[in-house]
């Protein structure tokens, strides 16, 4: 008798609609389709196990069958309680044989049991969407350590803690940055978390942007990606920083740019995009006017205080299905998704054509572990220029799109210091 393939997910009578689903968003992710050509044929990953604590959507999965392509088997688990998509988690199970944990607003008890499941597994390499993962393998699952050929961090946030952990010498495992990839922070960031915001804002409270005060908290490639799509919607852009040179660029871009103290007293909707804690703090939604809309699409649910809003509200309901109401100083405040990623929490997340390339980097990030086992010193590494560009050119090449190459006499020039005026 076949073992049972071990899982948690919501219901696996959803796997139909999860198939077509993950085939869907499958017609979009042409880079990573070659890659998943190339590893059937070379089988890269044969005999490892990767477990992946990632958001659960349609994109993910092609991802995981990717890899399951190159010969790994592959656990899965969801890196946010909110993002996961029911239907495809099924999917997995049923129709992939991919073993998953993850079910669309698990408590915070079912999430950690979920990462720790992955990591019954024993993986040689793992996948993290915020750092959780490999936290987790740092502090309670030390012993797995020695089995770890290298993570891969798909986020800025899980980027900042990663540095922080190689910083203070504590980092004992080679990571590979993705989010640096240019192919992966210049168009998942920008492009995909500002369209993917967007949706997520307007499916969760079927609100009129235009002519409303849309306040952009952080101006990285998020920011700048969510702030040009809130502008292209007919809103009024205020963006909050705490880097001189983000904000200069803010303005030079044709952005308002102030304190959050004075956006607070202004704004009509609010997203958080930093990376920090309490960019919205107690005082700043105090400070608010009635009705003013408050959300995150950073990677964690710190950025605004919720814990103090929930102290300090008069009373509290759930409105809308993604709207909670918080009564404060005789007005109402309303928080989206519960704080956590928006894009994700009431809409689908980032297309997938942005996606494919992050996800190529990821899928290259694990082969790039197999052929460097036993070489490389724990710390942070990023993919080269020339593997950046490969992928650009896949992308390129999937989209029917030519571009001009460097001629001999061009490839001299730039290469040589003899030639001046």
């Amino acid at each position: 008798m076949a073992k049972k393939l071990s899982h948690d997910v919501k219901d696996l009578k959803l796997a139909r609609e999860g198939k077509k689903r993950i085939e869907w968003a499958g017609k979009s992710m042409d880079v990573l389709k070659s890659i998943s050509a190339r590893f059937k044929k070379e089988k890269p990953l044969a005999g490892l196990t990767i477990g992946a604590c990632l958001h659960v959507t349609a994109e993910t999965a092609n991802l995981m069958l990717t890899l399951k392509e190159g010969g790994a088997k592959v656990w899965l688990c969801a890196s946010n309680p909110l993002s996961t998509q029911d239907d495809v988690a099924a999917s997995l199970v049923a129709d992939y044989g991919i073993s998953t944990f993850a079910i669309k607003g698990e408590d915070d008890k079912t999430y950690y049991s979920h990462l720790n499941a992955v990591l019954d597994g024993h993986p040689q390499i793992t996948m993290d969407d915020g750092a959780d993962l490999v936290t987790l393998l740092h502090t309670k699952r030390k012993s797995q350590m020695p089995e770890i050929y290298g993570s891969s961090e798909e986020t800025t946030t899980g980027i900042i803690r990663l540095k922080a952990m190689e910083k203070d010498g504590v980092l004992k495992i080679p990571v590979f940055a993705v989010n640096d990839s240019d192919t992966k922070h210049l168009f998942d960031n920008r492009y995909g978390t500002g369209q993917s915001t967007i949706d997520g804002v307007i499916r969760a409270t079927n609100m009129l942007l235009a002519g409303k005060h849309f306040v952009v908290c952080g101006y990285g490639w998020c920011g700048r990606g969510l702030a040009s799509r809130a502008r292209g919607m007919g809103a009024q852009v205020i963006v909050t920083e705490v880097d001189p040179v983000k904000a200069l660029e803010a303005v030079m871009d044709g952005f308002s740019v102030m304190k959050m103290n004075d956006a607070a007293a202004i704004g009509d909707i609010f997203v958080t995009v930093t990376g920090n804690k309490h960019v919205i703090s107690i005082d700043h939604m105090e400070r608010m006017k009635d009705g003013a809309i408050v959300s995150n699409s950073g990677h964690f649910n710190v950025e605004i205080d919720l814990e103090e809003l929930e102290k300090r509200a008069k009373a509290k309901r759930k409105i809308r299905t993604f709207v909670e109401e918080f009564t404060i100083k005789g007005k109402k405040i309303y928080v989206l998704g519960e704080g956590r990623l928006i894009n994700l929490a009431a809409a689908e997340g980032h297309p997938p054509d942005v996606m494919d390339m992050s996800f190529a980097n990821q899928a290259l990030a694990a082969e790039f572990f197999v052929k460097n086992k036993g070489t490389l010193s724990p710390k942070i590494y990023t993919i080269s220029p020339e593997m950046d560009r490969e992928i650009a050119k896949l992308k390129l090449d999937s989209m029917g799109i030519s571009f001009d190459r460097l001629t001999p006499e061009q490839k001299k020039y730039l290469s040589s210091w003899q030639e001046g005026t």
